[in-house]
């Protein structure tokens, strides 16, 4: 698709069974125009319903992949209506100003995001969620943030994402304990260990890590983190246990 703006925000929400991530979605959006009011955001689903005046574009995807909705995530770059894009999970808030990300982003084609931090800004150092990636010394990537400028390796990147997802049981036969279903970090971990992760990553930098509040991450009792800590949520601000939050905030299921 060609580019009717110059940079903006893309979100992916595909219903499922247990999420309404087209309700996520336009939470998110919300809280990145609260900080960002010239921000533009372009809504990508399946859902054939009239724009929502709260999105600055609105795309909707054929072909949908019901089985494994992770597998429709490359389509993202195909319809992205910006010159230069970020994609942000749905089940994410945003609660600080992040337009310096994309002056940092700049250094890449293309940058996925490294590693998680948990509520108290400190970068996690769970690996319940990782232990195929570290078997298979794949880097640490977590799609939730990804950039791209539209660019031969941005599109090198996501045709083999598509790839990797279309053809995964040949794929997964090149790692160690690979499970049944690929998840999009694995594939994006696969991508770039293949594209080299020098030319999709920023490894030279600290830059944005989202907050993960998985359990082993938040370093709660069970999932539902939003009964074990004390949150305050005010003024479009995000206190955990008096604790501010700041960037991309993933809650999950658990709030």
């Amino acid at each position: 698709m060609r580019p009717i703006d110059e940079q903006g925000y893309v979100i992916l929400a595909v219903n499922s069974d247990k999420v309404d991530y087209l309700d996520c979605a336009r939470t998110l959006t919300k809280t990145i125009k609260r900080w960002d009011p010239g921000a533009k955001v372009c809504l990508i689903t399946d859902a054939k319903q009239s724009n929502d005046p709260v999105y600055d574009h609105y795309r909707v995807i054929d072909n949908v992949d019901r089985e494994n909705p992770w597998a429709n995530d490359w389509q993202v770059f195909k319809n992205s209506p910006f010159r230069e894009t970020i994609k942000l999970e749905a089940d994410m808030l945003i609660v600080s100003d992040i337009s310096h990300w994309w002056t940092l982003f700049r250094h890449r084609d293309v940058v996925v995001s490294t590693g998680c931090r948990n509520w108290q800004d400190q970068v996690s150092l769970a690996r319940n969620y990782r232990s195929v990636f570290d078997a298979n010394n794949l880097p640490d990537v977590y799609n939730a943030i990804t950039y791209w400028r539209l660019s031969l390796t941005a599109r090198e990147f996501f045709m083999l994402v598509r790839d990797i997802f279309a053809n995964w049981p040949q794929f997964r036969q090149l790692l160690k304990f690979a499970p049944e279903t690929a998840d999009t970090d694995l594939v994006y971990a696969m991508a770039a260990e293949i594209m080299g992760v020098e030319r999709v990553t920023l490894p030279f930098v600290s830059y944005p890590k989202i907050v993960h509040m998985k359990r082993h991450h938040a370093g709660t009792e069970t999932e539902h983190w939003g009964r074990e800590l004390v949150w305050e949520y005010s003024d479009w601000r995000l206190r955990i246990n008096t604790v501010a939050q700041w960037g991309a905030f993933h809650y999950g299921r658990g709030w």
